[in-house]
């Protein structure tokens, strides 16, 4: 029997998220950030003692982390596995990480809360995926449970946009740039790894 094999060309987000680069240009996003404003979510919030929180697209699941270091029971998933492997090495008995596609329920019906932030929602080219997003996270939460999605103002994005920008770091240039098109930001990223443009 001759198989054929068929390769399945990735989405720019399923390689983006997992590759050294993304986490070298957004390495300033730290713990101390995310301890800041897990604590004026939490303060705003007030969760009850013993909630089940969800952290979505969690990527290294550093507001997973400090969710349960306030004593909640915190699981959290991405689609990048790197990611996913750094947030285990910090698993403990009421923290749990997975490799989990957002337009798929973790658990059904598990939840008090999710979360899904730092910009990680609306990637998706085609709107059924978005709703199957909001559909999956919904399916995850308790009938009572609360979605908190961080989404950035698009208007003032806009009014504001950056069209061009260029960081170095550790010898690798990014060229950013970004343009509004079909109700879309979008964010083209060259880097320049030792001469060699990705």
């Amino acid at each position: 029997m001759n198989k054929k094999l068929i390769k399945i060309e990735k989405k720019w987000f399923e390689q983006w998220f997992d590759s050294p680069y993304y986490h070298l240009l957004y390495k300033n996003r730290d713990e101390v950030e995310a301890e800041k404003f897990i604590k004026n979510l939490i303060a705003f919030l007030q969760p009850p003692s013993g909630s089940i929180m969800l952290d979505v697209a969690c990527g290294k699941g550093r507001h997973s982390i400090y969710l349960n270091k306030l004593g909640y029971n915190v699981d959290g998933f991405d689609l990048a596995e790197n990611s996913i492997i750094v947030a285990k090495k910090q698993e403990a008995k009421n923290l749990k990480f997975y490799v989990n596609d957002i337009r798929k329920p973790l658990k059904i019906n598990h939840y008090n809360y999710a979360f899904n932030l730092f910009t990680s929602f609306g990637y998706f080219e085609d709107e059924t995926d978005n709703l199957l997003a909001i559909y999956a996270i919904s399916e995850s939460l308790k009938t009572d449970g609360i979605l908190v999605l961080d989404f950035m103002n698009v208007t003032k994005v806009v009014n504001n946009l950056q069209e061009k920008e260029t960081k170095i770091i550790n010898d690798n240039t990014f060229l950013i740039k970004r343009s509004f098109f079909n109700n879309f930001i979008i964010k083209d990223i060259d880097i320049n790894d030792k001469g060699i443009t990705h």
